[in-house]
């Protein structure tokens, strides 16, 4: 038995617990079996048989129920579960050790004759129905939740869910052995609520215990605190406040983010220096406005001018941080 085919047989038996003998892997796994046609399909391709090598995908696609563009790059190991409904396109790009399941769409976005298709790292896991547009990169051992539509790049070690998909967390702990749990993804969206009820009892918290000051200023004022003065602890009260802006693509506060790169007082006046997730992030006007309003609100603030750096954010950097 050729190294390569051994090497496949094995990658099954190592991803899939269903697997019982070498026969049934041989016989009844459609993903393999997609595979095996593929590289007979780009070998042609690059050969110049370009009719030969569509005609040998179309047959693939005929018996596996998966459609995979004789030009698309398929790593060492890769696995496609069940198989049925999954298509790559021509310029998709699939590194070793990936984990793929039914309906896995790596679709394309233009009509131009360019890398228009994905491009997916290393020990990636890509979870049933997922679709994936673009000419975006998955990073190495990230991880994408059934039936989420990535339009956006995913850096290494990042798991994603959703409509579109947002970036959920890093990889979670019960992931082992490239497997993904799909009953145990994180959800961004109920983060962020999460986040706004925990933020809401707090300043509900913090209106009772002003209530109860003022009763006691009532009462005794000779017995009331002076208020703290200095930009020192208006910054303070700016970075408090501004933890109630949630970042949506995350559903993570700006300032645990590390999105709030410097606050620089002048009297009343204050500049907030801040950088985003993605260069071309759809929401930075909302953002700036949400860090703009929540400064404003603090006691002592007359004016604030948010400022956007042209600085790169990572998630790597800040996943070592927590």
């Amino acid at each position: 038995m050729p190294g390569r085919v051994r090497e496949d047989i094995e990658t099954v038996f190592a991803k899939d617990p269903a697997a019982k003998t070498v026969w049934e892997v041989i016989f009844c796994y459609p993903g393999l079996h997609a595979l095996w046609l593929h590289r007979v399909a780009h070998f042609l391709w690059r050969h110049g048989l370009l009719f030969l090598g569509r005609f040998v995908s179309h047959l693939n696609r005929w018996l596996t129920g998966v459609e995979i563009h004789p030009g698309a790059k398929i790593g060492r190991r890769v696995f496609i579960d069940h198989g049925m409904g999954v298509v790559i396109g021509e310029t998709a790009e699939i590194g070793d050790d990936v984990l793929m399941y039914q309906g896995v769409v790596l679709g394309g976005t233009t009509m131009r004759k360019t890398k228009r298709h994905p491009t997916i790292g290393n020990h990636v896991v890509i979870g049933a129905g997922a679709t994936l547009l673009g000419p975006i990169t998955v990073g190495d051992g990230a991880r994408i939740g059934a039936g989420s539509v990535v339009i956006k790049s995913v850096p290494a070690g990042a798991t994603v869910v959703g409509v579109p998909g947002r970036i959920a967390g890093p990889k979670p702990p019960e992931v082992i052995e490239n497997h993904l749990r799909h009953d145990k993804l994180p959800d961004p969206v109920l983060r962020a609520l999460s986040e706004f009820q925990k933020r809401q009892s707090e300043l509900e918290e913090r209106i009772q215990e002003l209530e109860r000051a003022l009763q006691t200023a009532a009462m005794r004022p000779w017995a009331v605190p002076l208020p703290l003065e200095g930009e020192v602890a208006i910054e303070a009260d700016i970075r408090e406040a501004l933890k109630e802006v949630i970042d949506p693509e995350v559903g993570i506060n700006v300032v645990d983010l590390g999105l709030i790169k410097e606050i620089r007082m002048n009297g009343g006046r204050v500049e907030v220096k801040m950088v985003l997730t993605t260069p071309a992030c759809p929401l930075a006007d909302y953002l700036v406005e949400q860090v703009r309003r929540k400064a404003e609100s603090v006691a002592g603030v007359e004016t604030v001018e948010v400022t956007l750096l042209d600085e790169p954010w990572s998630w790597e950097r800040f996943v070592r941080q927590k």
